[in-house]
């Protein structure tokens, strides 16, 4: 697939067919989510790919947002232990590693587009369930849950905004 064509394809998916996703696919999504740009290069994101259907359900609980039945979810963490090893402050951790997060979870779900496959980021969980879940550890930070699955039906396009309304040149100019 042209990645142009795949880009204006992906569409947060919402209901999925019961079909298991491989857990070789599943893998390969991540790996295309490790090839996002990450600031310094520190690469502090780390992944748990959650395809056990009762794992599946017990998060589902717990995540408002997570709306339909996906075949697997991929939970997109940063390692808060390991970014402040590697940097002073707290700039990164409080924006570099959602930024990561969020440019892993777009290559993620282009590649799922890629795949046949659907996905919806969310982010409204109730943190602390999935996190004992899962069992991350505390210096883990969960940012993400990307619903993964085969799409069940139609995706319908959505309306942009047009071109002209969003974009300016060199100065910010008023839209008539």
């Amino acid at each position: 697939m042209e990645l142009l064509d795949g880009i204006s394809k992906r569409r947060s998916v919402r209901k999925f067919t019961d079909q298991v996703v491989d857990r070789e696919v599943l893998n390969n999504l991540v790996k295309a989510g490790m090839q996002a740009p990450s600031a310094s290069n520190l690469q502090a994101w780390r992944f748990v790919i959650v395809d056990d259907p009762l794992v599946v359900k017990k998060i589902k609980r717990f995540s408002p947002g997570l709306v339909g039945d996906p075949q697997a979810i991929i939970i997109i963490c940063s390692d808060y232990g390991y970014a402040e090893s590697r940097k002073s402050g707290t700039h990164y951790k409080e924006y570099g590693c959602i930024m990561d997060a969020s440019m892993a979870a777009e290559n993620i779900m282009l590649a799922a587009v890629d795949a046949g496959l659907g996905t919806c980021a969310i982010k409204s969980y109730t943190e602390k369930a999935v996190r004992k879940i899962v069992q991350l550890p505390s210096d883990i930070h969960l940012e993400i849950l990307l619903s993964v699955g085969y799409p069940d039906g139609e995706l319908r396009m959505v309306k942009r905004k047009p071109f002209e309304d969003n974009v300016h040149y060199n100065v910010w100019e008023k839209k008539v």
